[in-house]
């Protein structure tokens, strides 16, 4: 029996007629390969996606293969690699517009950028980090500017869970280990034996073309094209949020972390990754947001989860959706994956569309899940 699409084309067409979206693209895949593709409004097989927070998980990979090198711990402390890191201190609070500033109390590891609990944060979801940069004018990672990832920690590294620029840092750790931009070693190491050949983080004039426009939702809930953008030439590869590529790139990803690995992972490093490595730091209620335009407030799944190594993780099975083990994350452009080995399922979802969790949007990710379970059970192999 072949894997059935005809539930999610419908729902992918809908959203774009009924103006949730403006262009939307899905994959699902298995681990032999897709099981699935669609791509209506403005999208095609051909669109270029901003991944944005998705380019997280290939940074991870990267810094995972340095540990099955022996080149890299998970305990080794940041600013043993990095000594810049170490001068980082501690944003405490204001004494009127002057930032109060002290020495972290520990030492940040690699374990703790990939659990995103390294003290640091981001600026649009932080009001100590977004206070500081108004009052000291330091930029900001959407500027493109390199030093905007040398902005004071927020918390004391292991003490609490805060997103943020870690996973930049992590990539900075990749590129001293392996003496290349990490655009070249995601190249050679990652899309290249994956054959993610749109991925990318410069996107050439012809891979630009292709590009999906981002739109803005508006108060009345209707789009209108947004003002705000990734930089088009940022002085460092963000590994953070500076990739490009199409859905069906991604699904390649997804396809290899659901295959043991496909290669560019042993087995064993891809269980561990899907691993909790919180320990007992909780994940908040609620990520509120201090910049509209960029992200709404993101409340917690009301279900058991922690954090893997670069990857959101639920701890229980969800009736009719994803099983306890399952890897995630998202894009701030409304773009979202899953990683269900138990079930032996991902799925990708890609649009291009701000501010970030998008009720509109997060209706159609969870009407696209509940379809693709409802096909599993029957599916062997594909039809696309």
């Amino acid at each position: 029996m072949t894997f059935d699409g005809s539930v999610i084309r419908a729902l992918l067409d809908s959203a774009v007629s009924r103006g949730t979206v403006h262009g939307i693209a899905a994959t699902v895949v298995d681990r032999e390969g897709p099981l699935f593709y669609h791509a209506a409004g403005e999208a095609n097989e051909q669109s270029m996606f901003r991944n944005a927070s998705m380019t997280k998980a290939f940074a991870t990979t990267a810094a995972l293969q340095h540990i099955e090198q022996g080149l890299l711990s998970l305990d080794t402390t940041v600013e043993s690699i990095l000594p810049e890191f170490g001068e980082l201190p501690v944003l405490d609070g204001f004494d009127g517009d002057k930032p109060r500033l002290r020495p972290p109390a520990s030492k940040a590891t690699v374990r703790q950028l990939m659990t995103h609990s390294a003290g640091l944060g981001y600026f649009f979801l932080n009001e100590k980090l977004m206070r500081y940069h108004e009052v000291t004018g330091e930029p900001h990672p959407l500027s493109g500017l390199k030093r905007s990832l040398s902005m004071p920690l927020v918390n004391d590294p292991g003490t609490a869970w805060e997103y943020g620029v870690n996973t930049d840092w992590l990539g900075l750790i990749v590129e001293k280990l392996s003496g290349q931009t990490l655009s070249s070693y995601l190249k050679k190491r990652v899309f290249g034996p994956l054959g993610m050949k749109d991925s990318t983080f410069a996107p050439s004039a012809e891979q630009r073309g292709r590009l999906l426009r981002v739109m803005q939702r508006q108060a009345d809930g209707t789009l209108a094209p947004s003002k705000i953008d990734l930089p088009p030439a940022p002085e460092w590869d963000a590994a953070g949020h500076g990739s490009y590529g199409t859905a069906q790139d991604y699904g390649r990803f997804v396809q290899a972390w659901l295959n043991d690995g496909s290669g560019i992972l042993k087995p064993a490093t891809v269980r561990m990754a899907l691993e909790n490595h919180l320990g007992q730091i909780q994940l908040p209620a609620l990520i509120k947001s201090k910049v509209p335009e960029l992200s709404n407030d993101v409340p917690a799944l009301q279900v058991p989860q922690s954090w893997g190594l670069g990857f959101h993780i639920v701890l229980a099975d969800l009736p009719g959706m994803r099983s306890n083990g399952t890897g995630d994350w998202a894009g701030i452009f409304n773009s979202y994956y899953w990683i269900d080995r138990s079930k032996s399922i991902g799925a990708v979802l890609m649009t291009q569309l701000l501010p970030f969790f998008d009720m509109q949007v997060i209706e159609t990710l969870i009407g696209f899940e509940l379809a693709v379970y409802g096909q599993v059970g029957a599916a062997s192999r594909p039809v696309v």
